[in-house]
C-alpha cells in the first residue's frame, strides 16, 4: 500500500484494532471506545478483509491475536503514538478556556495528601478542565498506562511500557503517627510492643517496616490493616494503636489535630515517588501543562 492508497483507509479501523489488542474482549473494547458491540464486530470484519487475516481467534472468552496481528501491533503502536504526538503538537492549549479532559492515576497516600493543594491551584487556574482520578499502584499502572485508560500517573513504580516516561517528583521516608498522649518518642522496645495499624490496598499484613525489622531480628504486631488512609486518624484515635505512613501523608494527617508525628525508631530506606506518562503525549501541551502543576504540587525540591 504506498501513501495515495491511504485515502481509503479510515484511521478508526487502526484505533479499533489497537484497542482489541489491549482488551481481547469485544464487548470491552466497546466499553472503552464508547461503541456498541455491533459497530466493534463491524469493524473487525473490515480489519479482517484489509489486512486478510482472521486476527483474533477465539480462545474460552477471550480473542487470542494471530501472528499477523501481532506483527501488525508491533508496527501500528508507534505509528499511531506518533500521529498522536504530530496532531497534539499543532493544537495550542490555553488552561483558562480549555475544557479538557484529563484522566489520572493516583496511589492511595497521592490522592490522599497531594492532590487537595493540586486541586485547588487547577481550578484557580483552568475552571473548565475534569479531572478523572482512577486509582493505582505499582502493579496497576503500567496496565493503565499501556491501554490509555491514564495519560500520567504518580505513585511508587517498578516496571513501565516500553513507551513510557518517568520522573523522580520527592524522595520520602516513613513517619511514625500515634495518637497517645504518652511523652517522648518511642524506643525501638516501645514500637515493637504498640499494636499496628497497616494501610495495604492489597490486604497484606506486612510492609517494608517489617523487612527492616527483620533484619534486626525484630518483629511487630499488626492489628489493623485498612485499604486507605482517609479515616486513620479516626481510627488511631483514643487507642494506642500505632501506624507508619509517608511523610507527605503524615503531614495531612497531623494537619487536624489529634495525631502526632515522629520518626521511626529504627532505619529505614527512602523511597522515590514518581511520575509516569504515555510516552505518545510526551509533547502534548496540554498534557505538559498537566505534568508541570503535578510537578509543582506532589513534588518537593529539597528531596531531590
Amino acid at each position: 500500500m504506498n501513501r495515495n492508497d491511504l485515502r481509503r483507509l479510515d484511521l478508526n479501523l487502526l484505533i479499533v484494532f489497537e484497542t482489541l489488542m489491549h482488551e481481547r474482549s469485544v464487548t470491552r473494547a466497546a466499553e472503552k471506545l464508547f461503541l456498541g458491540q455491533p459497530a466493534i464486530s463491524a469493524a473487525l470484519a473490515r480489519l479482517r478483509t484489509l489486512f486478510d487475516d482472521p486476527l483474533f481467534v477465539r480462545t474460552g472468552r477471550s480473542m487470542e491475536p494471530t501472528p499477523r496481528a501481532q506483527e501488525i501491533f508491533a508496527l501500528l503502536s508507534p505509528a499511531l503514538d506518533s500521529i498522536s504526538t504530530a496532531v497534539s503538537r499543532a493544537a495550542d492549549f490555553d488552561p483558562a478556556t480549555s475544557k479538557a479532559i484529563f484522566r489520572i492515576g493516583l496511589s492511595d497516600d497521592v490522592e490522599f495528601a497531594l492532590l487537595p493543594a493540586m486541586l485547588r491551584r487547577l481550578r484557580a487556574e483552568a475552571p473548565g478542565v475534569v479531572l478523572v482520578i482512577r486509582r493505582t499502584n505499582y502493579l496497576m499502572m503500567p496496565g493503565l498506562l499501556a491501554s490509555g485508560e491514564i495519560s500520567v500517573g504518580v505513585a511508587y513504580t517498578e516496571e513501565l511500557p516500553a513507551n513510557a516516561k518517568r520522573k523522580v517528583l520527592r524522595r520520602t521516608k516513613a513517619k511514625l503517627l500515634r495518637a497517645d498522649t504518652v511523652p517522648g518518642a518511642l524506643s525501638l522496645d516501645d514500637f515493637c510492643a504498640r499494636p499496628h495499624a497497616l494501610v495495604s490496598f492489597a490486604g497484606d499484613l506486612t510492609g517494608f517496616i517489617d523487612d527492616e525489622l527483620a533484619k534486626l531480628g525484630r518483629e511487630r504486631h499488626i492489628v489493623l490493616a485498612v485499604p486507605q488512609f482517609n479515616g486513620l486518624a479516626t481510627l488511631l484515635a483514643e487507642t494506642d494503636i500505632v501506624a507508619s505512613v509517608p511523610d507527605y501523608t503524615a503531614a495531612a494527617l497531623t494537619a487536624a489535630g489529634g495525631l502526632r508525628a515522629e520518626d521511626l525508631p529504627l532505619e529505614a530506606q527512602t523511597y522515590e515517588l514518581h511520575m509516569a506518562w504515555r510516552g505518545a503525549q510526551d509533547n502534548d501541551p496540554a498534557e505538559r501543562w498537566l505534568r508541570s502543576r503535578i510537578q509543582m504540587f506532589c513534588g518537593d525540591p529539597d528531596s531531590l
